[in-house]
């Protein structure tokens, strides 16, 4: 088996410092570069970084998207592995990676491996928050989205490889976090919108609470995952409605404002 293509691996995080340790922990020892990208915390998450990572950047906040990009600027090797804060590489994850970077034929350039979510304490299987996410990738051509939220990855001639092992995933500290989050993330959507001119009315905000919450429970099974995919489901339907609200009450008012 040929050497292991070296891999670098960056965190983006603020105000980690109650979890970026079980995540830091399943990165260190075995990625050849680990980076974290600290955009001002007021906790302890630099001080835990330190313990773990090869280099703590101290920066701003841009956004997501240049944030990752940014961070991509550091990764000296050609692969690179982006993982979140509030996510954990699982031994078998690491693994597998492994393996397939100590790969002879390794065409792919878009890795992607399954999301095990953590919820009030179940895994959600079904739905938007078990979606294999592209973590891995060949650094050659990349570059994220700069939206304000969910940036995604973008390469030229995408070949994309899905693992089998799990990357963890706790997204919410608690219930009132999920919300709070939704919330945030929908607002941040609809200022993306808001800024290439899209508009939206608000029975069209009340339309997608009911669409959104029926293909996330029905149609993508939500309901196989009991009771927190329900609260799963209908938290979903309210994201869609905030997201569309928010950008009616952007258009009504004429600015993107909080």
């Amino acid at each position: 088996m040929p050497a292991k293509r070296q891999l670098s691996c960056f965190v983006i995080a603020k105000n980690e410092g109650d979890r970026i340790e079980r995540c830091l922990k399943s990165l260190h020892g075995w990625v050849d570069q680990l980076i974290v990208l600290d955009s001002g915390s007021t906790d302890d998450t630099v001080g835990i970084a330190k313990k773990y990572a090869d280099e703590v950047i101290e920066t701003d906040w841009p956004g997501y998207g240049v944030q990752r990009n940014r961070a991509l600027t550091y990764c000296k090797h050609d692969w690179v592995l982006n993982i979140d804060a509030d996510e954990e590489v699982t031994p078998a994850l690491r693994d597998e990676i492994v393996t397939v970077l100590s790969s002879e034929h390794l065409s792919a350039n878009f890795i992607k491996c399954p999301w095990h979510t953590v919820f009030l304490g179940s895994v959600l299987k079904h739905g938007r928050y078990s979606t294999p996410q592209g973590k891995l990738f060949l650094k050659q051509g990349a570059k994220f989205k700069e939206a304000s939220v969910h940036e995604s990855l973008i390469l030229e001639k995408e070949q994309v490889l899905v693992l089998k092992s799990p990357l963890l995933h706790y997204s919410w500290r608690n219930y009132k976090h999920a919300i709070d989050k939704h919330v945030q993330y929908a607002v941040l959507s609809a200022k993306d919108k808001f800024a290439r001119g899209k508009k939206a009315s608000l029975g069209y905000a009340c339309l997608r609470f009911f669409t959104d919450f029926l293909q996330q429970y029905v149609l993508r099974g939500g309901f196989l995952d009991g009771r927190a995919g329900l609260m799963m489901a209908i938290i979903l339907a309210q994201y869609g409605f905030h997201k569309y609200a928010a950008l009616w009450a952007m258009n009504r008012e004429g600015s993107a404002g909080e």
